[in-house]
């Protein structure tokens, strides 16, 4: 990646970034994961052909969930969200409890 202008992020070595004229990339790594976040189509794309070109990869398209996180996009925002994964947790440990939560001093 350091041959391909990106450059490490110094507090958290998984993220790589490539800031250039006709825009920026983003790249962060989790174990074999990974996410590509970019100015624009050209810089996302280019990244891609790197990766593909040097890497086993494969592009499953626009994300939805990582590690836990929905990822929803509007015309202007982009929302994170874990409610899934809380509501999975709820799910798995009180399925068959239908008591309201007490609160205890």
């Amino acid at each position: 990646m350091l041959s391909n202008e990106f450059k490490i992020n110094e507090v958290d070595k998984c993220i790589y970034v490539k800031n250039i004229d006709k825009g920026y990339v983003i790249i962060c790594f989790y174990m074999d994961d990974m996410l590509i976040l970019g100015s624009n189509d050209h810089m996302i794309k280019s990244t891609k052909k790197i990766l593909i070109n040097k890497f086993n990869t494969k592009d499953l398209g626009i994300i939805d969930v990582i590690l836990e996180i929905k990822i929803s996009k509007t015309s202007n925002e982009i929302i994170l969200s874990q409610s899934h994964y809380v509501e999975k947790i709820l799910e798995k440990f009180f399925k068959d409890d239908n008591s309201t939560v007490k609160h205890i001093n």
